[in-house]
């Protein structure tokens, strides 16, 4: 192995360390259970006009909180030229404010746990899952709901005297908000640094992670988008991922380090569809959107297809306040998102997309192979049907590296689900690269995380679980 940082060092002893003299996994799933057991918050759905502090504007209709802050549901209107659908509205949550997604991380005998919470947002399926250190809104941590303080909130607000490991900017699903960005930190203090592990909280090893991201439903979308920032892998940098960077004319190979596409050449493909792809995106007010229609519970599409906004009542325990009302997005239907994972001289690469949604900052992100609902293209013409998704869903057992049903965002989104898959092919498997496909290292991908509005949240995910394989 060639010559590698103390941090990577660590991350790779961390990721191989399931029993730590903090944690034993057997010990978590048992405290967790019992957590899920004792956990007495109640979740009901609930008619519009039940709700507390909540309303529809007069004149626009758009659903809004009477402080004016947490989040609004409102209208946009979409062209999107040569989509499979060009033109269409819909509601779309706006919550502009950034709010912090942290880990805070500490060595113990030489190896970098992870502190994680056992936390219940209201649109979690079975109420608890596993969440960053810090899972917080700026309406949140500002405490405009008058509760009680975030904990831990002050590694992430302060980190002078920490080390950043990583601060960037992310978006989150780009079809049900609009422009929404939160900030992933990943903070290590020193070991000889006094940390109180309140009620809830529990320090875990990477490799312990990795173990659970593979129990359906267990450990949360933020806290999935924060591991996917870690700053190196930890896996084997030399041999299983490589640094980024194939060698330019008249260079020589270098051996081990092969990728399909060199860098520059990817960046400047994401690039160019950001300038020629037209997607124009408008805000509009919530009474102006076309096919969707308004009764005591629920705006839904006519056609039943895609989601609804609904209600719900909530009484929670461990959290800032014991209770509230809110807003939120039901999809209808679960999801999939897959990576199609191939490898060229040895280096892992995933086939991914430049995926335009109404919602983005900067027209397309990079997208997993495969992300769609299924039942939202049973009415559209034969063609129609997302590119390669027989081919995940129908890949024999011995293909699939990854397979599990996780959660999405359960603070806006009730019940929503995508089937996460990783299946393993050969690149002549696919001749040609669809014009907004590319075959990507893991590790051009990786780098690509560490700046904003380039990877989307479920690609995300995805490389989290590819991480996971090494257990």
């Amino acid at each position: 192995m060639g010559v590698v940082s103390t941090l990577q060092e660590r991350l790779i002893r961390s990721a191989a360390t399931v029993d730590s003299s903090v944690t034993l996994l057997a010990d978590f799933q048992r405290w967790f259970r019992e957590r899920v057991d004792a956990d007495e918050s109640r979740i009901e759905i609930i008619p519009f006009e039940a709700m507390r502090g909540w309303d529809f504007a007069p004149d626009t209709h758009n659903l809004v909180h009477e402080t004016g802050r947490f989040f609004t549901v409102e209208g946009i209107r979409v062209r999107m030229p040569g989509a499979p659908v060009e033109e269409w509205s819909q509601p779309i949550l706006h919550q502009p404010e950034i709010g912090i997604l942290g880990i805070l991380v500490k060595d113990f005998d030489g190896v970098p746990h992870f502190l994680m919470q056992a936390k219940m947002e209201p649109g979690n399926h079975g109420g608890l899952q596993l969440s960053p250190t810090v899972q917080a809104t700026r309406s949140n941590y500002t405490r405009v709901h008058k509760g009680r303080a975030v904990p831990y909130l002050e590694y992430f607000q302060r980190t002078e005297r920490h080390r950043v490991l990583a601060d960037v900017r992310q978006s989150e699903q780009g079809s049900w908000f609009f422009r929404k960005r939160n900030r992933n930190m990943l903070v290590e203090v020193a070991p000889e640094t006094d940390v109180e592990v309140r009620d809830g909280f529990r320090w875990l090893t990477l490799g312990q992670l990795h173990h659970l991201l593979a129990v359906e439903d267990l450990v949360n979308m933020d806290a999935r988008s924060v591991l996917a920032c870690l700053p190196h892998s930890p896996l084997d940098p030399e041999e299983t991922f490589p640094a980024a960077g194939s060698p330019g004319p008249g260079e020589p190979e270098r051996p081990g380090r092969h990728v399909l596409h060199r860098d520059a050449d990817i960046l400047s493909w994401i690039t160019g569809l950001r300038t020629e792809r037209e997607v124009f995106t408008e805000r509009i007010p919530l009474r102006e959107t076309t096919g969707w229609h308004r009764d005591a519970h629920r705006i839904s599409h006519e056609s039943g297809r895609f989601f609804s906004v609904m209600a719900v009542d909530v009484t929670a325990g461990g959290r800032e306040v014991g209770g509230w009302t809110q807003p939120m997005i039901e999809p209808h239907g679960p999801g999939v998102a897959a990576f199609l994972l191939a490898y060229a001289d040895k280096v892992p690469h995933v086939l991914v997309q430049a995926r335009a949604e109404p919602g983005y900052t900067d027209v397309v992100e990079l997208a997993p192979t495969v992300q769609c609902t299924p039942r939202n293209y049973t009415h559209l013409p034969e063609g129609a049907t997302p590119p390669f998704l027989e081919e995940v869903v129908e890949a024999p057992a011995d293909r699939v590296r990854f397979d599990t049903v996780l959660s999405e965002e359960g603070g806006r989104f009730f019940h929503a689900f995508n089937r996460y898959l990783v299946v393993e092919t050969e690149l002549s498997a696919v001749p040609e690269e669809p014009p907004h496909y590319r075959w990507m290292a893991v590790r051009q991908l990786l780098d690509l995380i560490r700046h904003s509005h380039y990877v989307n949240v479920e690609a995300r995910t995805l490389i989290a679980c590819l991480h996971s394989l090494a257990v």
